[in-house]
């Protein structure tokens, strides 16, 4: 982990103008959701990652034009909400900074497994059940997710997914504009916390019940067939589209940089991962950064 110093005299004549739109990410969330893992793909992706600096040392000097990940949370010295978002509201206000917060969130009944499962205390809970620790986090970094820029739900994500959407989002290669994520869920499993639009395709001929593509899934192109084949889908994929049109540089001019789309049927296995990877296509057609996964398809039995 890099640990190049942040702080540097103020009017330094020396140091060299600010490039424009430098990247910065501020990586916070709750303990066990995946901050270490996030900093780490970050500084994979060509990042200086910092861990835990203290808050009072969080000031850009002149100069300052290479891509960071600073990882704060509840344990950097110094730490408060209220100081936390006064740094943040500071580093807002530099010229030529692209700042994101980032925070990484999970859900209690999975960070309590994380916690059981590798034997680790809460740091806030050493004495008491998991449970409280995760309570009070939650209480203490509110402030700081309420001003996230992207907020992860690692609830269902394995190591890889979350890598994958931190290139999604931060490569620093990726073209300017709205970063999209695409993926499928099963209503089985709960509606995906992260998601901005959600599409129900239950209402689509369900592969399930036809005994040569029950095995198969949406990837399959005979389960691709099936699906097209019902009178239903063409005005809906039509329709999808010419929604999402306008939408995407509607939200653009917004401002907003970061969009998750998902699209869910029973199981998760066959419907809603078709209609997710036609969708992917077709943004990637239309030159949209997108980043593509199936939630639910690993653990998909059912319709």
């Amino acid at each position: 982990m890099s640990q190049a110093a942040i702080s540097a005299p103020v009017g330094d004549s020396s140091a060299p103008a600010r490039s424009a739109q430098t990247p910065l990410i501020l990586v916070t969330g709750l303990s066990g959701a995946g901050r270490s893992t996030a900093l780490k793909a970050l500084e994979d992706l060509g990042y200086e990652a910092v861990d835990n600096l203290p808050l009072d040392l969080l000031n850009l000097p002149d100069g300052f034009d290479r891509p960071m990940a600073i990882g704060i949370d509840f344990r950097t010295r110094g730490f408060s909400a209220e100081a936390a978002l006064e740094r943040v509201a500071r580093l807002r206000a530099e010229p030529g900074i692209k700042l994101t917060v980032l925070f990484l969130t999970c859900s209690d009944e999975v960070l309590q497994r994380r916690f059981t499962e590798t034997r680790r205390r809460h740091p806030l809970a050493q004495d008491r059940p998991v449970a409280d620790g995760i309570r009070r986090e939650r209480e203490l970094l509110g402030a700081l997710a309420a001003e996230a820029d992207l907020t992860v739900d690692s609830t269902d994500l394995a190591i890889a997914d979350l890598k994958r959407l931190m290139h999604g989002h931060f490569a620093l290669d990726r073209k300017p504009g709205l970063a999209v994520s695409v993926m499928s869920f099963s209503y089985r499993q709960g509606l995906p916390r992260e998601a901005d639009l959600v599409f129900d395709v239950r209402f689509l001929a369900n592969p399930h019940y036809v005994d040569s593509l029950r095995p198969l899934t949406g990837r399959d192109g005979a389960v691709g067939a099936y699906i097209e084949a019902d009178p239903a889908f063409a005005r809906f994929d039509l329709d999808l589209t010419r929604l999402l049109l306008p939408l995407l540089p509607g939200y653009e001019r917004e401002g907003k940089s970061y969009l998750t789309l998902a699209v869910g049927c029973t199981g998760g296995k066959h419907r809603s991962v078709f209609v997710a990877e036609r969708l992917a296509a077709w943004l990637g057609q239309q030159g949209r950064p997108v980043v593509l996964r199936h939630r639910d398809l690993a653990r998909a039995d059912g319709a």
